[in-house]
């Protein structure tokens, strides 16, 4: 089940919503559980108990940890948790790469199993890491009350495509979040998932239509104009879908009471990768930081192990995104610039001014975007070098006829706070204190936002979700 369904939509959340507000507080946990039990098993009821029995045994196992007296206890029980989540994370997802890849190398024939991913495991193994990791580190003591825990990571919102959430970022809402349902609370929280909902609805669907139908042309039949339209079309579809989704949990998240972290601000404005990387999937950005470049040793180090431990870090990143090479190239190409960035060009683009540097930034992006949607390698490089072979002659292309307006609005949503005044209405529209004036505008816009996008849903017979399968 995903939040743009019919099923979730029109049955499950005014359901769960229903019940939540009409339990008393002690049981409203419950209710989150059960329903995220059951929205979890939706789509994957043969993995509720993979993910009900890891974060059982890593509760207990953390515990442990906590309570031996000696560091080499610790680190005993600290790498069985450890073993335990990454174990399964490899299994699930990596293990038919790595072999597929084994009988290609030594021309064997290993036969395996075709294992069937989890939903959402690279989210919430991330987040049991997150937590073993931090009571280790001593960041917050452990959990006494293993259904709190069990509500940390199966809090259905962020549960199969995050934010990705630290514990000790959520802990004092996990016991009391009455302070935070306030109507303008609510009533923000609303307004967030229905912008979230058109974002995903009316502009990523429309957008992935026409990126589908240019990549699903031979290469021969692509000129620079459709492989533009592709790429563009990728670009936006993959914002607008994943910054959509991430909105929906951030605003029923909201509605429940809990505040969790933003995951993208403006990320198309960057004006450098390094910038990008400060406003794309902010919280996958920010546990790489914490957990796995801080450890390497990060900027303190000399100038050679500074460039290995980004491009350490951006390898890692593009594989957590799929067991693909497709991904692993996405996230070298990511590593490599930002490397460039560190000897010169970062410097460059400060004497150049945003002018520049902000478009050369969303052209690097965009073409990296291409290796990210096209897993096999040859088409992807032939997709490139028709985007810059300026052929606008040769091939065949036909744009949807809705794609042109949606195009125009993702620019425009795309590059929205790029003034001060449209920056600044941005912020009042995601804030949650409203004038009387405000209350009734934010609640006919979140309305009219939910009718049209259950409309695009409705008559579209096109609503995937991409980053539902990593």
């Amino acid at each position: 089940m995903v939040f743009s369904s019919i099923t979730f939509l029109v049955y499950f959340l005014p359901l769960f919503l229903l019940a939540y507000h009409l339990v008393p507080h002690k049981s409203k946990n419950a209710v989150i559980l059960i329903g995220s039990i059951i929205f979890y098993s939706w789509g994957g009821p043969k993995f509720i108990f993979v993910i009900l029995g890891t974060t059982m045994l890593d509760f207990y196992l953390v515990n442990a940890m906590h309570n031996q007296s000696g560091k080499s206890g610790k680190r005993r029980f600290l790498v069985i948790s450890l073993c335990l989540n990454l174990g399964l994370l490899f299994y699930f997802k990596y293990c038919n790469f790595f072999i597929d890849n084994l009988n290609a190398l030594l021309g064997t024939d290993i036969k395996w199993l075709n294992v069937v991913l989890p939903i959402g495991i690279s989210f919430y193994t991330f987040e049991s890491l997150t937590y073993v990791v931090d009571v280790y580190k001593g960041v917050h003591k452990p959990l006494k009350n293993f259904w709190h825990y069990q509500t940390y990571i199966l809090l259905f919102p962020k549960l199969i495509a995050g934010p990705i959430v630290r514990y000790h970022d959520i802990a004092e809402q996990i016991t009391n979040r009455e302070k935070n349902y306030t109507p303008d609370a609510k009533l923000s929280g609303f307004l967030i998932f229905c912008i979230g909902l058109g974002k995903k609805a009316i502009l990523a669907n429309t957008l992935g239509m026409q990126a589908d139908a240019v990549f699903a042309l031979q290469a021969s039949e692509i000129n620079t104009a459709a492989a533009w339209t592709g790429a563009l079309a990728y670009t936006f579809q993959i914002y607008f879908d994943f910054s959509g989704y991430s909105d929906m949990a951030i605003g029923l998240c909201k509605i429940m009471g809990f505040r969790i972290p933003e995951n993208f601000k403006n990320p198309y404005t960057a004006s450098s990768i390094t910038d990008f990387w400060r406003r794309w999937h902010i919280s996958l950005g920010t546990w790489m930081k914490n957990y796995l470049y801080i450890p390497l040793g990060g900027n303190q180090v000399s100038t050679n192990r500074l460039y290995r431990n980004l491009l350490i870090v951006f390898l890692l990143s593009g594989l957590w995104h799929g067991a693909s090479w497709n991904f692993v190239i996405w996230g070298a190409f990511h590593g490599l610039l930002l490397v460039i960035e560190r000897l010169f060009l970062g410097k460059l683009y400060e004497r150049l001014g945003k002018f520049i540097s902000l478009p050369v930034t969303f052209i690097l992006v965009v073409t990296a975007w291409v290796f990210f949607r096209i897993e096999d390698f040859g088409f992807a490089t032939q997709i490139i070098k028709k985007m810059y072979s300026f052929n606008f002659f040769d091939g065949k292309f036909a744009m949807n006829n809705d794609f042109p307006a949606m195009l125009v609005l993702a620019f425009i949503f795309s590059f929205f706070s790029l003034h001060a005044f449209t920056a600044s209405l941005q912020n009042k529209v995601y804030g949650e204190f409203f004038t009387p004036n405000g209350r009734r505008l934010a609640l006919v816009t979140g309305l009219s936002l939910f009718y049209v996008s259950l409309s695009f849903i409705s008559a579209l017979d096109f609503n995937p979700f991409i980053y539902f399968r990593f």
